[in-house]
């Protein structure tokens, strides 16, 4: 008996190696705070690395208002990024007004090579602005 539990510990290390690898690459889920602009809106940020080490940023957003209810009313939602040099940078639109207007739902995905330390949607009248101008309407802790 000894002798078969000797001869299957090298494939349990090898389990236990490839099942620690397996979680350093899983997904930080992270939770937006609730609104003050948009209250009913809830949704989270997920961020992950990809075999290039870079980080999968995809945000998934409920029952977010359309943008031009908003008060006042903008163009669009912006999808803001902060990384460890603490800027602010622009990383895309929520693109999805057809999307808004049916069902409430809206979701982001991009890719950066900088780690993201928080996330934040502003509401604006231009998509590519350089920095935030609009009011915040969704945010996450640093994390």
């Amino acid at each position: 008996m000894m002798k078969k539990l000797a001869s299957n510990t090298p494939i349990l290390s090898i389990l236990t190696v490839l099942f620690l690898l397996s979680c350093a690459s899983c997904a930080k889920k992270i939770t937006f705070l609730t609104s003050p602009v948009v209250p009913a809106a809830r949704g989270n940020v997920q961020v992950k690395k990809d075999n290039n080490k870079n980080y999968v940023i995809h945000v998934s957003i409920m029952d977010l208002a359309e943008v031009e209810r908003l008060s006042p009313p903008k163009k669009t939602y912006v999808v803001w990024m902060v990384s460890e040099y603490e800027i602010a940078k622009n990383i895309g639109q929520i693109n999805s007004k057809m999307s808004i207007a049916k069902n409430l739902k809206a979701s982001f995905q991009t890719v950066s090579s900088t780690k993201p330390i928080k996330i934040f949607l502003t509401s604006e009248d231009d998509p590519t602005v350089f920095s935030p101008t609009g009011q915040i309407v969704l945010s996450t802790d640093s994390f």
